[in-house]
């Protein structure tokens, strides 16, 4: 620890941080605009002065950037001094001079950074008339809006979008004070991080253009913690809502998980909540034309008494989008033994395995932040950036690992950022990547492999044995393997912190036992090494816990068609799924056409719901509260942010209700029962009901208020209805209200429903609940660890190591293409994301494109497993030879792949 003296009084810091760092971790407020807590200091904006003094004699002292100058033990300074107050005042003149007076109409109005530090800094008069300096507006794309005259040459942009997301298409443009923070022409900002920039960004320059489409000011958002969605990692998201409409994402700071930023896909995703596709009212089967008709909720619970009769044999379907709660509603309802967790037998397959090995292993598996230090990684079959977009982020940051020791050697403080990056250069550390095609991380690694997912598990079997030589050695092993995997090995067995990576994506049992023969190899010599699976779903893990992990298939999907063929099934239960995603079309329809009764709870109109006797409407993400477990097994809450109109509530509620129907009642009223009953009948779970505090808790006999204290407009909303202002709804399942009324103060970290503290409206408020600066939030990030490595005494690796690939000659071997915009089952409905969403297509090798005379943008006819796709063909040269890519986009829903398949040219 340094001891500081601030305007003549010791305070005690911690090592190693800057001036600025220290006064904000103290409490103080001192103006700035380039620094971040994840990018550093730069020195650019001059805002941040402080006056430093030699010693506590000298009295004149000297002005210094204070996010550029280190909080030495003993430094003296002062955050008040006349001096040095007119000088931050004279930065903000000079900034505002060519600033445009369009507060009032400004997307960032409200929680505006400049707009907080104008008035901390005491600025309030323009003393100049004359015309300001103007520039042209872009056009980026379907997710930001961009205004570029609010621009005060800050560099944060830049400085996110190149150097930490790295994204090539903005950058500055001009010198002096003729600079431009854009495109080289108007287009589609690429980098899949891009929606960052309305958070960066201090000003009103970057906004949010889906928010713009149905603006809300932002002191009239309604809002709650939550959890992203739309893939595996659980990012921590803040969903606003005004006039029973969702109206954006933000980022919930999350210092183990996403930390300061999300992907466009979980922050422009979310407007399936919206979509005209929502399932509002419960529906029944009209027995005379066929058609699904809205009921009353008292009429479709009579409906599910005669279905759901004692002794009914009813199976339940779950799914992995839904929360542990709703999925245990299920579970209770139906059993244990007729619970099928929805998910290919493929899927579910590789699911078991993954949580077998995490759990029986004994590598640790990593958090987001976790990877982000990690100093060497091995990613085996998985393309991180379209998957599990954040991972992908993290590991751009782990690159700079090995090479900041070099910044160390040269004493040079860490987060020094222009100097850091000036000695680091281009040097990158350690990243390996074997895939079956390209990725967008290959820009970054130092080697890259593709192969098809065979070989992608022998060249992971063949870096085990390089580790260690009781390790399975692989047969017949190219001569082009043998050094390549010896260079991995050398890298990952000399790094303190070494990563694999693996995943769900090339569908291969086999390259997740050679990811974790890999891990276990380095486990003997080193406790630090790490294992992180790419899971498909947002609750892909918990979904799998529940299930028990079993590895004998006797719970998938197939299973549950069988006993319906079978005829041993009078009614199924499908939550939040739509079965023809999961499995063949055909099998999908034969399912629908032998099961008696088919009844779904969703909250979307989809396939399956269309085939249902009973549809009953689900709540989203936004309009419920629940637990989703993610990628790391880390258990996080998520709650409802506004009520929704009609007939929708959340899964667990109309399975609790469908049970009293039919004569089981269970005593839930509410969130906190059910968690009491799933840690009591599951063990894995009973630490889940400690992640948030209970619904009956309260800070000073008060909830935690989701409205802002300048929420308005309470009266008018509902003026059609009355001019009197209506009671809030009740919120039973958490210490949250409906209301601007409640606790003002800082919550507990897994309620925090929004980042303000007096004077500070931006989300730079963040830095105001944390422990330290870029630290853990006020009584520990939020989540709970379900799952930690448990083997004691002498490792047993897989042994099965597959044969090398063989091409076929008339078929190619398909694998899947996953895209960060179209993969995803609910944002794709999100118009934004629609836009981005490519068509389907056929990807093959340069090679095998000139053995079938395929040219680019060929109009190609592909057979998989008896059905037929004409599709446009795209010639990929990553691809190996015999392998071909078929995306997973709407449109080649449930297909199991890998698969061979027959390919030619459109007749």
């Amino acid at each position: 620890m340094a001891t500081i003296y601030i305007d003549n009084k010791p305070y005690e810091v911690k090592d190693g941080q800057n001036l600025l760092q220290a006064c904000l971790f103290l409490g103080f407020n001192i103006p700035y605009f380039c620094w971040h807590p994840a990018m550093h200091s730069v020195g650019a904006c001059r805002q941040c002065a402080v006056k430093q003094f030699r010693d506590e004699k000298d009295t004149r002292g000297k002005i210094v950037m204070s996010c550029m100058t280190p909080a030495a033990d003993g430094a003296r300074i002062s955050i008040d001094d006349p001096e040095v107050k007119e000088f931050r005042a004279s930065v903000i003149e000079w900034l505002m001079l060519n600033h445009p007076h369009d507060c009032p109409v400004c997307d960032e109005g409200g929680e505006c950074h400049l707009q907080d530090m104008t008035v901390m800094t005491g600025h309030s008069y323009r003393r100049t008339r004359f015309r300001k300096r103007t520039h042209r507006n872009q056009c980026l794309g379907p997710f930001l809006n961009h205004e570029m005259n609010r621009c005060i040459q800050c560099y944060r942009c830049v400085r996110f979008y190149c150097d930490y997301a790295g994204g090539r298409d903005l950058n500055v443009f001009g010198s002096h004070h003729h600079v431009y923070f854009g495109r080289y022409e108007d287009g589609i900002l690429e980098n899949e991080f891009s929606g960052n920039l309305v958070e960066v960004c201090p000003t009103g320059v970057f906004t949010d253009k889906t928010l713009k489409k149905h603006y809300t000011r932002k002191w009239d958002l309604q809002t709650a913690p939550s959890v992203c969605v739309h893939c595996g990692l659980g990012c921590n998201t803040i969903p606003g809502e005004r006039y029973g409409k969702l109206r954006r994402i933000l980022n919930r700071y999350n210092g183990e998980v996403n930390g300061y930023f999300l992907c466009d896909r979980g922050r422009f995703g979310y407007e399936f909540v919206n979509s005209k596709e929502r399932i509002r009212e419960p529906l029944i089967r009209n027995k005379d034309n066929g058609a699904l008709e809205p009921a009353s909720e008292e009429r479709v619970l009579g409906h599910l008494s005669n279905i759901l009769y004692f002794g009914a044999k009813v199976i339940g379907i779950g799914s992995p989008r839904a929360s542990l709660e709703a999925n245990f509603a299920l579970r209770t309802l139906v059993g244990p033994e007729r619970f099928f967790p929805g998910i290919s037998e493929k899927e579910h397959q590789l699911t078991s395995a993954a949580i077998e090995i995490l759990r029986k292993g004994p590598a640790r598996t990593p958090s987001l932040r976790d990877v982000a230090l990690s100093d060497a990684v091995f990613i085996l079959g998985e393309d991180v950036i379209n998957t599990a977009p954040l991972l992908g982020l993290a590991l751009r940051q782990s690159v700079r690992q090995k090479p900041m020791e070099m910044v160390k050697r040269l004493n040079i403080p860490l987060w020094d950022d222009a100097a850091a990056r000036e000695v680091i250069q281009h040097e990158k550390g350690p990243l390996f990547i074997a895939a079956t095609h390209g990725t967008k991380l290959d820009e970054i690694a130092a080697r890259t492999y593709n192969g098809s997912p065979d070989d992608l598990a022998r060249l992971g079997f063949a870096v085990a044995h390089a580790l260690d030589p009781s390790a399975p050695a692989v047969p017949d092993i190219g001569e082009d393997l043998i050094p390549l995997a010896q260079s991995i090995a050398d890298s990952l067995k000399s790094a303190g912190s070494p990563l694999i990576i693996s995943g769900m994506s090339t569908g291969s049992e086999a390259v997740l036992h050679a990811a974790a023969t890999i891990v276990w190899a380095l486990c003997r010599d080193n406790g630090n090494a790490a294992l992180s699976f790419v899971m498909n779903e947002c609750n892909s893990i918990g979904l799998g816990l529940m299930s028990g992990g079993s590895m004998n298939g006797a719970f998938d999907l197939n299973k549950a068609f069988d006993l319906v063929e079978e005829g041993k099934v009078d009614a199924a239960i499908v939550l939040e799924n739509d079965l023809y995603r999961r499995e063949d079309r055909e099998k999908a329809e034969r399912f629908f056409e032998r099961c008696k009764h088919v009844i779904v709870i969703d909250h979307l109109f989809n396939n399956t719901a269309a085939k249902a006797e009973v549809v009953l409407p689900a709540g989203t993400f936004a309009e419920s509260d629940g637990t989703l477990v993610n990628n790391e097994g880390r258990a996080q809450r998520f709650y409802q942010a506004f009520v929704p109109e009609g007939g929708i509530q959340e899964s667990w509620r109309w399975l609790r209700d469908a049970m009293t129907a039919s004569r089981r009642p269970v005593q839930w009223q509410s969130l906190d029962h059910v968690l009491s009953a799933m840690a009591n009948e599951m063990p894995v779970f009973r630490t889940v009901a400690e992640i948030a505090p209970p619904a009956g808790f309260r800070i000073a006999g008060q909830k935690i208020p989701r409205q802002p204290h300048r929420y308005s407009g309470r009266t008018s909303i509902h003026a059609n209805i009355s001019v009197h202002e209506q009671k809030p709804p009740d919120d039973s399942d958490s210490a949250l209200s409906f209301s601007m009324e409640g606790y003002e103060g800082m919550p507990p970290a897994p309620f925090i429903t929004r980042f303000w503290s007096p004077g500070w409206n931006s989300v730079q408020a963040v830095n105001k609940f944390h422990c330290e600066v870029g630290g853990p939030l006020h009584g520990a990030d939020p989540g709970k660890r379900l799952m930690e490595p448990t083997v004691s005494g002498e490792i047993s690796y897989f042994q099965k190591v597959p044969q090398a690939f063989e091409p076929r000659k008339d078929e190619l071997l398909m694998v899947p293409l996953h895209h960060i915009f179209g993969s995803e089952e609910l944002s794709v409905l999100s118009p934004a994301i629609a836009e981005r969403t490519p068509k389907p297509y056929l990807a093959i090798s340069r090679e095998d494109a000139g053995r079938l005379q395929v040219d680019q943008e060929s109009e190609l006819e592909i057979v998989i497993s008896g059905r037929t796709y004409r599709l446009r063909g795209i010639i990929n040269p990553s691809l190996p030879r015999g392998v071909a890519g078929l995306p997973v986009l709407a449109g080649l829903e449930g297909i199991t792949l890998p698969a061979w398949g027959r390919v030619g040219r459109k007749a």
